[in-house]
C-alpha cells in the first residue's frame, strides 16, 4: 500500500470521488500544511491555522498508480482558484498536493506541467506541490460524510 494526499476544495465531495475510485483501499478527512497542532473544524475556518481540508488516501499501486490519482484530481476541481472552490472562500479550500517521496514530487509536478502546456483552463494553476506534513483527522462526523447521508457528491 502507498499514501497520497490532496486538497481540491471541501474535503467531504474530495473524499467521496476517490473513496470510489477503483485501487483506493482508505481515506479519511483532516488537516495538513497548517501550524496549530491538532486543529478543530472551527480553528481551521476561522482561516487562521494555515491547513487545507485535505484527503489522506491509501492506495494499491497495483490497482492505480499515482499518476492515475493525479488525473482524478486534476480532473475533478478547479486549480486556478486561488483559496477557493465554488462557494467555498479561504485557505482551508486551496488546492494542494502533499507528496510523501522524490517520486510523487516529480509527478505531481509533471502533470501540472502538463496541465499548463494543454491549454484547459485559461488562467494560470495555482496548485501548491508541497512535502507533506502531520496529518490531523478530522472530526468523526467529517468522516465519509456524504457516504453517511446518501449522497455521491456535494455540488451545486
Amino acid at each position: 500500500m502507498a499514501r497520497a494526499t490532496f486538497g481540491a476544495g471541501c474535503f467531504w465531495g474530495v473524499e467521496e470521488l476517490f473513496r470510489q475510485t477503483k485501487g483506493v483501499t482508505s481515506t479519511a478527512v483532516g488537516y495538513m500544511g497548517g501550524t496549530t497542532e491538532n486543529p478543530t473544524y472551527e480553528e481551521v475556518c476561522t482561516d487562521r491555522t494555515g491547513h487545507a481540508e485535505v484527503v489522506d488516501l491509501e492506495y494499491d499501486p497495483s490497482q492505480i498508480t499515482y499518476e492515475e490519482l493525479l488525473r482524478v484530481f486534476w480532473e475533478n476541481h478547479n486549480p486556478t482558484t486561488p483559496n477557493q472552490q465554488g462557494l467555498d472562500i479561504g485557505t482551508q479550500y486551496r488546492s494542494v498536493i502533499f507528496y510523501h517521496s522524490q517520486e510523487q514530487r516529480e509527478a505531481a509536478e509533471k502533470s501540472k506541467q502538463e496541465l499548463e502546456a494543454s491549454g484547459k483552463w485559461k488562467d494560470p494553476v495555482v496548485t501548491q506541490i508541497v512535502p507533506a506534513a502531520p496529518f490531523y483527522r478530522a472530526e468523526e462526523y467529517h468522516q465519509r460524510y456524504l457516504q453517511k447521508r446518501g449522497q455521491s457528491s456535494c455540488h451545486f
